[in-house]
Order: structure tokens, then C-alpha cells, then sequence
């Protein structure tokens, strides 16, 4: 599933105002070691100003506590709700700035990317992602609340697409290949490669 063996863990972040999910996941050869999991949540009762300080002073102390290697980010898409749109963009930039300050390099990742690295498959639903999640990381049960699964599985996409990039990278440069094929690209070749290995 992986090369080689590494301890440094990753952290993953699902951001949101309410509840902003975190997941922290190491590798040890080829298996998942998760390090700690759970949402860091502000109160509704409090002004936006009150809540974004409690985020960031969390965040910080979390990016403190775990020294990651790295920070996987769910990557804002369009949604419909606009307030909720802006609300988690104003959490992820808590997080990215709170990451830059610390040198901690940050890989954005769609959902799809996400949910096709750790399930295969890229429109699972969120119960699917769970469940995988709780099985990778040889978990009793899967991780709740959702928002914990998803930050788990984000640092488990970055685990698992990180080296794929990089072979895919190599393998273009040695070709004289201009353009990358994508993530998404990368992690389904990992995927298959990781089934034929079985």
C-alpha cells in the first residue's frame, strides 16, 4: 500500500466554523497508525470575531501538539449554501495560515479525491468512507462524528497519493512528458496496483 516506513503523522482537516474535523494518521510500513481523531467545535451563541479566535487558538495548539509532516485540506467546492460555503473557507484559511507560520507544507484534496483514495471508489457515500476508514486504520467502529472520518481519511489520501504522485511524476520527466495526469489519476493507478498485489 506504501513505501516504505515512516512515523512522521499527517494531519488531516475537514474545516468548518461549528465543527471542524481532525484527523491525525502515521504509517508504520505498510500499516495506518492512527494518532488521534475528533472535531473541534465553537459555540453558536458567540460572534463570528469570538468563534474564528477560539478556532484558530485551538488549531494552533492542535498543530503544536502533533507536529505534522503535513496538512491534508478538504479543498472548498461550490456549495449552495453560501453562508456555510464562506464559514468553511473562513476555517480552512485559519488552518493553511496557521500551517504556513510553522513551515508545515498543504495539499488540497476534492472529496472525490478523497473518497477514490480510501474507497476506490469516487462517488462513495459518506458511510462507505467511514466504514473504510475504520477498517484501514483497524478502528472497532467507524470514526464519529463523520466530520472525523472525513479529516481521518484526507491525511489517509495524502498517505497513500504521495508516493504515487511521485512515481507518476518520475515516470513523466523520464518520458520527456509535459502536464501532469492529476491526483485523481495517480491514486487510481496506486489502487490498482495495490489489487494486483493482493
Amino acid at each position: 500500500m506504501f513505501d516504505g516506513a515512516t512515523a512522521e503523522p499527517v494531519l488531516g482537516i475537514d474545516p468548518g466554523l461549528s465543527r471542524c474535523g481532525y484527523g491525525v494518521v502515521r504509517r508504520d510500513g505498510h500499516r495506518l497508525v492512527p494518532v488521534a481523531y475528533g472535531v473541534l467545535r465553537t459555540p453558536t451563541d458567540l460572534g463570528l470575531a469570538e468563534r474564528l479566535a477560539m478556532l484558530q487558538h485551538d488549531l494552533e495548539e492542535l498543530l503544536d501538539d502533533v507536529a505534522p509532516a503535513a496538512l491534508a485540506v478538504e479543498r472548498i467546492l461550490f456549495q449552495v449554501n453560501a453562508r456555510t460555503a464562506i464559514s468553511v473557507g473562513q476555517a480552512s484559511g485559519l488552518a493553511l495560515a496557521a500551517a504556513a507560520r510553522r513551515g508545515i507544507p498543504v495539499t488540497h484534496y476534492s472529496p472525490n479525491e478523497v473518497k477514490l483514495a480510501v474507497t476506490g471508489y469516487g462517488g462513495a457515500e459518506k458511510a462507505q468512507v467511514q466504514e473504510m476508514v475504520a477498517r484501514l486504520c483497524h478502528l472497532d467502529a467507524p470514526p464519529s462524528p463523520p466530520d472525523a472520518a472525513d479529516a481521518l481519511a484526507l491525511a489517509i489520501c495524502h498517505l497513500w497519493a504521495a508516493p504515487a504522485e511521485r512515481r507518476a511524476a518520475d515516470a513523466e520527466g523520464r518520458a520527456g512528458g509535459g502536464g501532469g495526469g492529476g491526483l485523481a489519476r495517480a491514486v487510481a493507478a496506486a489502487l490498482a496496483r495495490e489489487e494486483g498485489s493482493r
